[in-house]
């Protein structure tokens, strides 16, 4: 059903009635329903390299293969072989979000069927534990569903709002297009990872039917898939300078004594705590109090990881998806479609560390104080190279985490041709993307003060060389118990439920009209309702505290071996190791009778309303008696823009409530509107030889968590954030120019430059505060390892100015027909973008003032992306290897480290493959490879250290399969 409060709003009640009163018209999609006639890789290319060369905006498109095959089980791998498309891989190596033009996800609108989507799920906690924001998920979904994708790289008045980077295009077949009156085709795969160890299933299928003389038909697809993935290496969460968190254990008879004597924490000038003796070596300590760094404080210019750890994480991924479509043209001129589209995406994830702890802790929780430095080495930026430490405490962490995504979309979509001049088109629908997590909890086991612990970088490579000195896989070691007096912690544990609703509702109504046979004008309104609720759930405070174990249980009774980590890794890796067993360890402390509480307890559950309206003008002009023929269209659209947002402010509760803390709602209410002018045109120098220009001013609104109007903290890591509902949206002018060459069938060279001088930024600024100055309650910290002294480091975003992008595309597509023979069959596509940007970023501030900027590239920017595909294709056989490339680019700036500038990712290059032999006219065989180089991705801080912050193997996949057509 239609969301009635869309009945309410004037604009969306127009285009109700502007449907209404077309409604006997019985409409079709904007575009004509062409019969697929050609099958195959190089007719895809065809098809879409004929769109591209007919639109008079710059798009450029991926075409289904055949029906039900798109040419990738990814669809955003699909999108690597696009100029100025750069891929971001999620757990598992998987594709899951894409920039363009050096602009990132969160820049990227999506639409599916006509529609804007949306499409959030979980990850792993490197790459942010999920997406909460603006930014499209395309793992979501199975490529099979679809036959079309395209990204527009230029926008037209017509074209809703919303993109920086680009507007890219879902689209699922529709059952009139197909030649045949009954068309059936499946899909059955096996997928193995050669780190997972596994093979998985992947099924497909999609039936069409025709009826009353090919005037009505119905289209169904399924698609399901189940994969276990694996991914082993390293992670060190952040890299610190030693000073952050109060230095090392100064060695016996040293003459300034850290940490100073303490009764209640057994520290003495012979102990760095109870029973842990001094055993640093003076030449070691001398030479990390020599190096002060840009901070200038004693072990400044040493950096060491925050938690250095290796991880295994495991996934059962699975995924289904299909689409129904229903559609009716009783007339050349008249068409009606229903469209339901379903995808869901269920996970759980098991992920188990053995960290070191010490080096993440301060002296309040015995930490990096209490540790020993007996052995030092560092290269020549300070990054640990060597250390041998003792007074380590060790922590195996394990983590399950169920999660599913689904997606529910409905929409109709109606167009009518009055005349040959006048005609009118209309699309209403909802759509949902719901984010489940009813369990993510962390258990985490302690071995306190061991020794001997060493990392060692010397090797090379990015994942060192841990030895931990105890027998990791030995749960004795190891406890669970309620923490001591002196601050010690003895393992504890952490969970909560989330669920995250995104309902998108639209309205709108376009009418073409033609004036004259160089003239055709173009006028619409649309109204869209974005409403993006949250709710968490927390476990009530008297059940937080770790507590010990009951009589006659310990830690061997719910823990069990990580295995394998070495043999993916190699030799230079621990062997097994412990980690829990979360069934086990509920049964252990009775976790199931735990009692979960919302707002009441402070938990959090906010949400962000936008209604959009709009409406705007264009007209369509064509010259083609002009010495050059030109084509194009020049329009505007008007926006205006509701926002309703609701947060929750941690407070304490009154006298005699429940629960110490809770949850204030906090409501914030504002409206903006905007002006976007556009043109694109197009001009013919030759027949084979065309020229693009394109302006417009374009704006993309603030991710939705940044509006929510309220604050929270992390105690583990000291920080803390603050949203603002108040955030401008980010406007820039683009500027755009091409020429391109279709200089035989098939066949393009091109080259395009782009520039958007960025207006207004948003960027998140860091300061360091107390945390009594944050206007929380103290009881957040009860149970914590954090007190009211602390300084943490709090996060608020806010507008800035922003900065020019510049960059070029270079495109070519050359199938080798002019060679003689086999040789015919072998075609190429290539692409290389180069983007350069410039912003000016804020890494710290006091009372709201700058204290330390600096300039650096967009986060999310690749300088330099670049793709090549060889492929072959006959009758018979076909195949194809491509190559894709992706510069070094920033995560973060600031990068959330003390004395590092960024948090970025490392260039990749990943090579795939697939292959298929027709053994019949309708049976294929497949054979497909991703990953063969094994590539891996790694993350770093700091632009001049480049420190290794993770790292994973994810394996190369392989998949074997059959399709049948009938």
């Amino acid at each position: 059903m239609i969301n009635t409060r869309l009945k309410q709003r004037p604009l969306a009640s127009a285009i109700l009635t502007a449907i209404a009163l077309t409604g006997a018209a019985q409409a079709q999609p904007v575009e004509t329903v062409e019969e697929v006639t050609v099958t195959g890789f190089r007719a895809s290319l065809n098809t879409a390299l004929n769109q591209k060369r007919e639109n008079l905006a710059a798009v450029d498109s991926i075409i289904s293969e055949d029906i039900g095959k798109f040419p990738d089980s990814n669809l955003a791998e699909s999108m690597q072989r696009i100029p100025g498309v750069a891929l971001s891989r999620g757990d598992g190596g998987e594709g899951k979000n894409i920039s363009v033009r050096g602009l990132g996800a969160g820049f990227t609108r999506v639409r599916i069927n006509g529609m804007e989507g949306t499409s959030q799920t979980g990850s792993s906690d490197i790459y942010g534990a999920g997406n909460a924001g603006r930014s499209f998920d395309f793992n979501i979904f199975p490529s099979e569903i679809f036959s079309e994708l395209s990204v527009r790289k230029t926008l037209s008045a017509d074209v809703e709002e919303g993109s920086l980077g680009a507007t890219v295009d879902l689209k699922a077949p529709k059952p009139l297009a197909f030649n045949d009156e009954l068309t059936m085709t499946g899909t059955m795969r096996g997928v193995y990872n050669d780190a997972g160890e596994s093979v998985d299933p992947r099924l497909s299928g999609l039936i069409a039917k025709k009826f009353a003389e090919d005037t009505f038909g119905v289209l169904l697809s399924i698609a399901y898939s189940d994969r276990h993935i694996r991914e082993v290496g390293y992670s060190a969460v952040n890299i610190l300078p030693s000073y952050v968190n109060d230095g090392f254990c100064s060695p016996a008879g040293y003459p300034t004594q850290n940490p100073a004597n303490n009764v209640t924490k057994g520290v003495t000038a012979a102990n760095c705590s109870t029973d842990n003796p001094r055993t640093s070596t003076t030449e070691a300590y001398d030479l990390l109090q020599s190096l002060t760094g840009i901070s200038g404080r004693p072990g400044g210019g040493v950096f060491f990881p925050r938690i250095p750890r290796y991880l295994n994480s495991e996934q059962d991924a699975k995924r289904t998806g299909g689409s129904l479509t229903f559609e009716w043209e009783p007339s050349e001129d008249t068409n009606v479609s229903f469209d339901t589209l379903y995808s869901k995406y269920d996970v759980v994830r098991h992920d188990n560390y053995i960290d070191a702890l010490s080096f993440a802790r301060n002296v309040n929780n015995n930490g990096q104080p209490m540790v020993s430095l007996k052995a030092l080495e560092v290269d020549k930026y300070g990054s640990l190279s060597y250390g041998l430490f003792d007074g380590v405490d060790l922590r195996s962490e394990s983590l399950v985490d169920r999660f599913s995504s689904t997606f529910l979309q409905n929409n109709i979509n109606f167009s009518h041709h009055f005349s040959d001049a006048f005609d009118v088109n209309v699309l209403i629908g909802k759509s949902t993307s719901e984010f489940d997590n009813p369990e993510r909890l962390t258990v985490n086991l302690d071995a306190i003060d061991t020794d001997n612990y060493s990392i060692d970088f010397r090797g090379g490579g990015n994942i060192p060389v841990i030895q931990y000195g105890v027998n990791v896989n030995d749960p004795g070691i190891f406890n669970y118990a309620a923490g001591k007096a002196d601050g010690t912690v003895l393992g504890n544990w952490g969970t909560r439920k989330l669920n995250r609703t995104t309902d998108n509702t639209t309205a709108e109504v376009n009418f073409g009209w033609k004036l004259t046979d160089q003239f055709k004008l173009k006028f619409g309104a649309q109204s869209r309702e974005s409403d993006f609720q949250t709710e968490t759930m927390n476990v009530a405070p008297a059940y937080i505290a770790t507590r010990d174990l009951p009589a006659g249980i310990t830690v061997a009774n719910f823990t069990r071996s990580v295995d394998g980590v070495k043999d993916i890794l190699g030799s230079s890796a621990l062997g097994d190791y412990v980690g829990v067993d979360h069934e086990k360890w509920k049964d252990a402390v009775g976790y199931n009778d735990f009692v979960w509480c919302g707002a009441e307890c402070g938990a959090q559950s906010p949400e962000v309303t936008e209604t959009v309206d709009s409406v705007y003008l264009m007209t369509e002009f064509t010259f083609e008696d002009w010495t050059l023929p030109v084509r194009g269209d020049l329009g505007v659209r008007y926006i205006e823009t509701e926002q309703e947002s609701v947060g929750f402010v941690p407070t304490t509760a009154p006298a005699g409530a429940p629960y110490p803390t809770y949850a204030k709602q906090a409501n914030v209410d504002r409206t903006y509107d905007d002006v976007l002018p556009s043109t694109n045109v197009v001009v013919e120098f030759a027949p084979s030889l065309l020229g693009r220009l394109s302006f417009a001013e374009v704006m993309s609104r603030p991710e939705l968590g940044t509006l929510i109007p309220s604050g929270s903290i992390t105690t583990t890591t000291r920080t803390g954030s603050v949203g603002n509902p108040y955030l401008e949206s980010i406007h820039a002018k683009t500027y755009d120019a091409a020429l391109e060459w279709y200089f035989d069938e098939g066949a393009l060279a091109s080259i395009a430059y782009f520039e958007k001088d960025i207006d207004t930024y948003i960027q998140v600024i860091s300061s360091m505060v107390p945390y009594t100055e944050l206007g929380l309650p103290n009881s957040l910290l009860d149970g914590t390892s954090s007190s009211p002294t602390d300084l943490f480091t709090v996060n608020r975003s806010a507008n800035t100015p922003g900065g020019p992008l510049k960059g070029f595309e270079l495109n070519l597509q050359l199938p080798l027909t002019f060679l003689p023979g086999f040789w015919s069959d072998f075609g190429i596509l290539a692409n290389y973008m180069h983007v350069d940007s410039d912003i000016n970023y804020i890494l710290q501030s006091a009372n709201g003032v700058p204290t330390l900027t600096t300039t650096n590239a967009m986060a999310g920017l690749s300088k330099e992306a670049a793709s090549g595909t060889i492929y072959y294709e006959n009758d018979v056989f076909s195949f194809r290897t491509t190559g894709s490339y992706r510069g070094a680019y920033l995560r973060a700036i600031p990068s959330g480290g003390n004395d590092s500038d960024v948090m970025g990712n490392l260039p990749t290059f990943f090579v795939d493959a697939s292959a298929s032999y027709n053994l019949t006219e309708n049976i294929k065989l497949i054979l497909e490879a991703q990953n063969l180089t094994d590539e891996r991705n790694t993350l770093y801080i700091d632009s001049k250290r480049e420190d290794p912050l993770f790292e994973t193997v994810i394996g190369r996949t392989f998949t074997l399969g059959i399709s049948a057509k009938f």
